[in-house]
């Protein structure tokens, strides 16, 4: 029971990242469009920007990179001050009413503002996609999803091809705990945009939640399209140990380890691996302690490191591990290395 308490070290880091996916749908919409922008174009528009500050049209297209690099305080610095030049330029006060919609302070009463913001544009421009799908989320966070599914569909009467609007549908149902229609609002997304590299993941980590192997497909989508995206290995090398292909995992780890050493969760899981699937305790061992020269923080290495020492039957060294993990560890329920400690002693 204990060791699969822990495996799940991974999986929760996955499964975050569907709760944060949810918030990261609503800048996926306010960026718009299916194509990637061009890596060239990010640095001119900084560089613009720091030349002439005052353009509206340059604090417009900073402000929606910013909302691409998900840096939405900065972004709302530039909506508020681009809304401010010109109340009446769209573009600006779509800009605003996104950098208030997506800022992960946001109030009841910024969603509020950003949907009336919204509506306007959307009264000029009702053809506007991006602004109809966006009002549609601003009603789904007040969960009216009838108004919600109103706007989409406006949005996907203009556009039926229209990705964003794909998965704010899969994210209301998502919301409404309707897995199956999540999970085809999110393949319809990609349908439409085969290079969506953020809906790879997250249907893979549907599926991986759902215990189903062909999360692994997905996962190995995400790498075709972004080769070196530590996200991206480390969900398919976890989708490969959660799925019992030790050696494919193994491999992937030990590219992540030579590509970023810093990335420590990659020694903690060949250690993983290692005592639970190979019931190798040495290399399991030598894997924890790299993890723990690197983040000596690290909870769940501390305990699995305690477990090694308590099956070679050295106590004190285990207790010592245990007692370590307890120093460190800021989650309430997190509770097997106390109990594990009450134990030996």
């Amino acid at each position: 029971m204990l060791s699969c308490v822990l495996s799940t070290f991974a999986f929760q880091t996955v499964h975050m990242r569907i709760l944060v996916f949810c918030s990261l749908i609503l800048t996926l919409v306010s960026c718009g469009g299916n194509d990637p922008k061009p890596a060239a174009k990010v640095t001119n528009v900084d560089q613009l920007f720091k030349m002439y500050p005052d353009s509206l049209p340059i604090i417009i297209q900073h402000g929606n990179l910013l909302l691409e690099r998900y840096d939405y305080e900065h972004a709302l610095n530039d909506g508020a001050k681009a809304f401010r030049i010109d109340s009446n330029n769209t573009d600006a006060r779509l800009l605003y009413a996104n950098a208030l919609n997506n800022r992960a302070q946001r109030s009841v009463s910024d969603v509020m503002s950003a949907q009336r913001h919204f509506m306007v544009v959307v009264e000029k421009q009702p053809k506007n996609t991006k602004a109809l799908v966006a009002l549609g989320s601003t009603f789904a966070q007040q969960g009216d999803n009838e108004h919600a599914f109103y706007y989409i569909n406006q949005a996907l009467k203009v556009d039926k091809r229209y990705r964003d609007a794909y998965v704010m549908k899969g994210s209301i149902y998502l919301s409404m705990n309707n897995r199956d229609l999540a999970k085809s609002s999110y393949q319809t997304a990609i349908d439409q945009d085969p290079k969506f590299f953020e809906g790879y993941l997250f249907l893979g980590d549907l599926y991986l939640h759902d215990k189903e192997k062909v999360a692994i497909e997905y996962y190995r989508s995400a790498v075709d399209l972004k080769p070196t995206s530590m996200d991206a290995m480390y969900s398919l090398a976890y989708g490969y140990q959660e799925f019992g292909q030790s050696e494919q995992a193994l491999q992937i780890y030990r590219k992540m380890a030579k590509q970023e050493s810093t990335f420590t969760p990659s020694y903690f899981e060949q250690g993983w691996i290692k005592q639970f699937q190979q019931n190798d305790i040495d290399s399991a061992m030598i894997f924890y302690n790299i993890t723990l020269e690197k983040e000596p923080r690290f909870v769940e290495a501390w305990h699995n490191l305690g477990m090694c020492y308590e099956a070679k039957k050295d106590i004190s060294q285990a207790l010592r591990s245990y007692s370590n993990a307890i120093k460190y560890n800021e989650d309430p329920e997190f509770t097997l290395s106390r109990e594990a400690a009450d134990r030996l002693r």
